[in-house]
């Protein structure tokens, strides 16, 4: 076990862990529509799988909402 920090709390989590088990574990909502930075870096989608997450690393699940026009 070990502590990461993601989107800003900490977390006990079995580590290594992979990115692609982290969104599972954090039942993370359309993960297909999810970017993800590791320590401020961005992480490209095909790496997800191959990513590991390890003890004191900062993960943060980011959204990107589209938004309609103003009248």
């Amino acid at each position: 076990m070990g502590s990461i920090l993601v989107n800003g709390k900490t977390q006990e989590v079995e580590l290594p862990i992979s990115l692609i088990d982290l969104i599972k574990k954090n039942n993370v909502e359309q993960p297909e529509m999810v970017s993800i930075q590791v320590n401020g870096e961005f992480v490209d989608r095909n790496n997800f799988d191959s990513t590991q997450i390890n003890a004191n690393d900062e993960v943060d699940f980011l959204y990107f909402m589209g938004g309609g026009s103003r009248c």
